[in-house]
């Protein structure tokens, strides 16, 4: 079992990886004023939730304890950003505000699950 929850752990980070990183490709549009929510990003952020439901559902099924309430904060963050990235997608030019709060809760979700403890 811990093979398996390791596997998607890395699948996990593989989509974090591809949401923050077609954010940080996308800062310096973003300061002229063009950035784009790029395919990469939804994507990564599709695979967190995937990744993410599945990883909480291995570690109940291996009696280990999940912290609810970090999983659920995360969760909600995720739908906001997902909301956002899937909404916007098809755009030309992404508004800054939008684009920068993106970017703002992907390190907030790292940030939360790399330090509640």
């Amino acid at each position: 079992m811990d093979v398996l929850i390791n596997l998607f752990v890395g699948l996990h980070i593989v989509g974090i990886a591809a949401l923050l990183g077609g954010f940080l490709t996308q800062m310096k549009a973003m300061g002229q004023g063009a950035a784009r929510f790029t395919p990469a990003m939804l994507h990564g952020a599709l695979t967190m939730l995937v990744t993410g439901v599945i990883l909480v559902g291995l570690n109940q099924a291996d009696d280990q304890s999940v912290n609810n309430i970090k999983i659920g904060v995360k969760l909600a963050v995720l739908i906001v950003i997902l909301g956002l990235v899937y909404v916007k997608r098809d755009e030309e030019k992404a508004d800054k505000g939008l684009f920068g709060l993106v970017g703002l809760l992907t390190l907030a979700n790292i940030f939360i699950a790399v330090l509640w403890t």
